[in-house]
């Protein structure tokens, strides 16, 4: 077992080191949270769009398999107050992403005792995240794989944002090694939050194919796009490029299908839905979401041996000489 790491982060959700998950849409299954958060890092949910009921029973079976710390992540363009008020009767961790800080939803996360986070991409969203009353941001830097909500990298945003708050802050984009983790939680931070790792752990629920991409792709094989935009237009995310030159080549507007329990339901071209497990068709033309540490990114492992590099190699790096 990894040992114990306490930060301000770590006191402040319940976790022994210093890790977020993050949020990944359908790669962020139960299974995943839960083998994170019970390796001592922070385990994340992320069912985007999902009615109240469904939120409620993913968190459920999270806490039926674990007794660490685990949340949720819902993003602005697709949350549900009713999910929110669902979400704040069973975890003790929510953030958002993608809008402007809403104190009235803050509120209603935070009703039932959570700590609620705001995932900003600039310092003046971490300010009004603050004042809106979240207990910690996560500062994401324009590295980040999936959707990109700032214009600066990750070191100067730190930076700028550990400036203005005084709250806890995650760092998050480009970091899947120790070396990444010790260098930002040197700079300040308070946790990392770790994206693509997590998306090729044996836990994940990325499609196989999606997953092999990852594995062969290097930091130069991604790009900053807004192609992947039907039904979510105007909104950066980082892609392999692949992605992009395939969905684009592909003939017709359907790239594949999603088996659901009504029946199969057809997955368009140019969606931001990533590929996961149930999915068929052209894997390789939907949205392959991937930061620039993808090339660090070289092998299927379990999220705890994740967790436990990432923590171990990180402290060894910071110890005293």
């Amino acid at each position: 077992m990894t040992d114990a790491w306490p930060t301000a982060f770590t006191e402040l959700v319940g976790c022994r080191v210093p890790i977020q998950q993050a949020g990944m849409g359908g790669a962020s299954t139960v299974a995943l949270a839960a083998a994170v958060a019970e390796a001592g890092a922070l385990g994340m949910l992320a069912p985007h769009g999902a009615p109240p009921e469904q939120v409620a029973a993913d968190l459920d079976a999270v806490a039926t398999v674990t007794g660490g710390a685990f949340g949720i992540n819902f993003l602005i363009p697709f949350v549900s107050p009713s999910a929110v008020e669902a979400a704040a009767e069973h975890c003790r961790y929510i953030d958002f992403f993608y809008g402007d800080p809403d104190e009235a939803l803050v509120a209603r996360a935070a009703s039932g005792g959570a700590v609620v986070g705001w995932q900003v991409g600039s310092a003046d969203e971490a300010v009004r995240a603050v004042e809106v009353g979240c207990k910690l941001v996560i500062a994401q830097g324009t590295e980040a794989g999936g959707h990109v909500r700032g214009a600066l990298g990750l070191i100067p945003l730190l930076d700028a944002v550990l400036d203005r708050v005084d709250v806890s802050v995650v760092a998050a984009g480009g970091i899947a090694t120790a070396r990444a983790v010790a260098a930002v939680l040197a700079a300040g931070a308070a946790a990392v939050r770790v994206g693509t790792r997590f998306a090729t752990s044996i836990e994940s629920g990325a499609h196989p194919d999606y997953v092999a991409a990852l594995l062969a792709a290097d930091g130069a094989d991604t790009v900053l796009t807004e192609a992947f935009g039907v039904g979510w237009p105007h909104a950066p995310h980082r892609v392999l490029r692949v992605s992009v030159e395939a969905a684009t080549a592909f003939e017709g507007e359907v790239v594949g299908s999603m088996a659901t329990p009504d029946g199969p339901r057809p997955v368009g071209r140019f969606s931001p839905e990533a590929p996961r497990h149930g999915m068929t068709g052209s894997i390789s033309a939907m949205a392959l979401y991937a930061g620039q540490a993808v090339g660090a990114v070289t092998r299927i492992e379990a999220a705890a041996d994740v967790v436990d590099e990432l923590a171990t190699g990180a402290a060894r790096l910071l110890a005293p000489r």
